[in-house]
């Protein structure tokens, strides 16, 4: 489909399957650096955000944000995002939420290290017909 669309030059519309493609690939890969920051700083991520030396969940979203979404967002929804980011849940919260009956931090340990292969060919496929880098519209 995404090679139909690209040959089409409808690959870079905002309904188009490509699109999709490369969003989903680009939130699944702040899903996974949120969850390494997580894992790397559980010892210094405070429950209640009580201590300023602390590493906050907010400070966790922002990092992972930085490090993949930012790049190719405009100025508006760079904004929007960084607001958003202040309201994130604690850690526990959070965890607790997404946490099934097993060992959470095992589990998001092996979905990181199964699942960035993965990611890496998506983007490697995108970077092959030439819309890896697509910005926002």
């Amino acid at each position: 489909m995404v090679r139909e669309e690209v040959q089409n030059k409808t690959a870079k519309g905002p309904s188009s399957c490509t699109n999709g493609l490369l969003w989903l690939t680009r939130a699944m890969d702040f899903l996974v650096e949120l969850f390494r920051n997580l894992l790397e700083h559980a010892d210094l991520l405070d429950q209640h955000a009580k201590h300023e030396h602390l590493y906050t969940m907010t400070q966790a979203c922002t990092d992972s944000y930085t490090k993949t979404l930012k790049k190719f967002h405009g100025w508006l929804a760079s904004s929007s995002i960084t607001v958003a980011m202040k309201l994130a849940p604690n850690r526990d919260k959070f965890m607790e939420v997404i946490s099934g009956t097993g060992d959470i931090n095992a589990d998001i340990e092996k979905f990181c290290t199964t699942f960035s292969p993965f990611l890496k060919e998506n983007h490697e496929f995108l970077a092959s017909v030439g819309l890896d880098d697509m910005k926002a519209s």
